[in-house]
């Protein structure tokens, strides 16, 4: 094995000289720590030692993907089997793997990339990933406020779980004390705050100004886990309003290519040695949260006269999605909604304009009537 290990080697009682690697029929493979990239005991190879961790493509894809090699033994000559079933169990038990079937072979480069080598045989499988599987309940929820409406939508109660049921296995503590005066070595990662929704994670969407050109949002990432931390973390959100010009200043940003999507999809993620790390409700807000467990920021979108609208709730977010994971959002009749009268209210700069125009004229004519 090079770039990753067996996680048992299985009985090799058959191998007096030189002993296998592992001997089991359907090992285990895990990936080696960082640190191993630079070991000269020969045991990596390029893009290997990840330590179980890979970046989304869309924000960094030269740690999007992870290599190993192995070498099989007793094998007939000339001869190279597929794997009979492959199982991907990180970061959770949410993928379901196809079968192993044959490719174009890959192609790799040598001597500097001026030389291509190609491989004698290629083959796939395509792993697809469910949160259905993965998780029994959502582990994070979506709350919503405004500037023009006194209410503050909650998460939906009991969205991740209720606090007075023991069959959810979660924990929770009704004060923000440290994890050692919880009783706890850290085995324990579903030790919560207690709230009414019972999420780890809670995203906090509020429309916060709306100007002539353009309208502002703040984003707030709240971790309410007493005992874990949510590194490199991303957040998908799902608005029409990214079709246009938008600026996040505390988090990294991009839009995602859509196909047979209504909306526009933003891609969100934290500033290295900044806010990267979405600490334990109970470690504090370090990285420029703004309280206990959080990370914020302010986005500046840019408005598309002829769609944009503070009607209906159409300024607030349609899908939100925490490490791939979809966040329970509240149900359409609990939105803040515009105050009596709102439905008169033209957000539009054209409307506007058009209105005073309209005004002018009408008191030019009573003008030249009277004369």
């Amino acid at each position: 094995m090079s770039g990753a290990y067996a996680t048992d080697s299985g009985d090799c009682k058959n191998f007096a000289s030189l002993k296998p690697h592992c001997c089991k029929q359907n090992p285990i493979m895990a990936d080696l720590w960082p640190a191993a990239a630079s070991d000269d005991g020969g045991r990596t190879v390029e893009g290997c030692c990840r330590g179980g961790v890979m970046s989304a493509w869309a924000i960094d894809p030269s740690l999007s993907f992870s290599a190993f090699e192995m070498t099989v033994g007793n094998l007939p000559a000339n001869t190279s089997y597929p794997p009979a079933n492959l199982t991907l169990f990180a970061p959770g038990l949410g993928y379901t793997c196809g079968p192993v079937q044959d490719s174009e072979s890959t192609v790799f480069l040598d001597y500097g990339g001026r030389r291509k080598i190609r491989a004698f045989r290629t083959m796939k499988s395509v792993c697809t990933y469910s949160s259905f599987l993965a998780n029994r309940a959502p582990v994070c929820c979506v709350s919503l406020s405004t500037f023009y409406s006194p209410q503050i939508t909650d998460c939906p109660k009991c969205s991740c779980g209720c606090r007075d049921s023991a069959s959810d296995g979660v924990s929770c503590s009704s004060s923000q004390s440290s994890s050692s005066s919880l009783g706890g070595n850290g085995v324990d990662d579903n030790k919560l705050q207690c709230t009414d929704h019972m999420c780890p994670v809670r995203i906090h969407w509020h429309v916060k100004n709306n100007y002539m050109r353009f309208w502002r949002v703040k984003l707030t990432i709240s971790n309410y886990n007493l005992r874990k931390n949510y590194s490199d973390w991303n957040l998908v959100v799902q608005h029409p309003g990214f079709s246009k010009k938008s600026i996040a200043y505390s988090f990294n940003a991009t839009t995602l290519p859509t196909v047979g999507i209504e909306n526009e999809v933003a891609l969100f993620w934290g500033l290295p040695y900044y806010n990267s790390e979405l600490t334990e409700a109970a470690a504090g807000g370090g990285g420029g949260g703004g309280g206990f467990g959080s990370v914020t920021t302010d986005i500046i979108l840019e408005k598309d006269l002829d769609e944009f609208t503070l009607m209906n709730g159409w300024a607030l977010p349609r899908r939100v999605y925490f490490g791939g994971e979809e966040c329970q959002m509240p149900f359409p009749d609990a939105f803040p909604m515009l105050p009596n009268g709102g439905f008169r209210i033209r957000s539009s700069p054209r409307h506007r304009r058009r209105y005073l125009f309209f005004l002018i004229f009408l008191v030019v004519i009573w003008l030249e009537l009277r004369l």
